[in-house]
């Protein structure tokens, strides 16, 4: 799960590397730093309990750095999110920098696409106001859950989709 950590650490530096907007840049950067720690400390705490003798304190002390992993990742998700939306420069081709962007640029047509779906949504209510449906918008945190079932292993960073290469920053 440590190890994990550290491909949205990749993750999260990459996209903040090419996002074009400083402070989204600046909070993914924090927040990946954050997961960083997080990830190394629990390395570090899953290592001693390994070789020492079973107690319930360590294991609830593993299991709470195992939780803020959890938030500090999903943390690092949302603020990339922020920098996908301010958009994201164009990477150098043929890199893993650009397969990150692919990524990226999938979530923010998907995403778009939702939103100017709910905006032609012609329900009103009893005040004229347009309601929206149940659905919630797409996020980095859904996509990157669905890829998980697809192997037994997490993958090296997410996979884009075929088609989509660059941050189209107009979108």
């Amino acid at each position: 799960m440590a190890s994990d950590g550290q491909v949205f650490v990749k993750f999260g530096r990459i996209v903040a590397k090419h996002c074009l907007d400083k402070r989204c840049s600046t909070e993914l950067l924090c927040a990946a730093e954050q997961t960083h720690t997080i990830s190394s400390q629990l390395s570090i705490v899953a290592r001693v309990k390994a070789v020492t003798a079973e107690s319930k304190s360590s294991s609830e002390l593993l299991v709470s750095n195992a939780q803020n992993l959890i938030q500090a990742v999903w943390h690092v998700l949302k603020a990339a999110e922020a920098a996908c939306i301010k958009g994201l420069q164009k990477p150098p081709p043929d890199s893993e920098e650009e397969e990150v962007a692919a990524f990226c640029t999938h979530w923010r047509k998907t995403l778009l696409w939702h939103r100017a779906k709910e905006s032609l949504n012609s329900d009103r209510d009893e005040l004229g106001l347009r309601k929206t449906q149940t659905r919630a918008e797409p996020t980095l945190t859904a996509m990157v859950q669905e890829q998980l079932p697809q192997t037994k292993y997490t993958p090296k960073h997410p996979k884009p989709t075929k088609g989509h290469t660059t941050m189209d920053s107009r979108l």
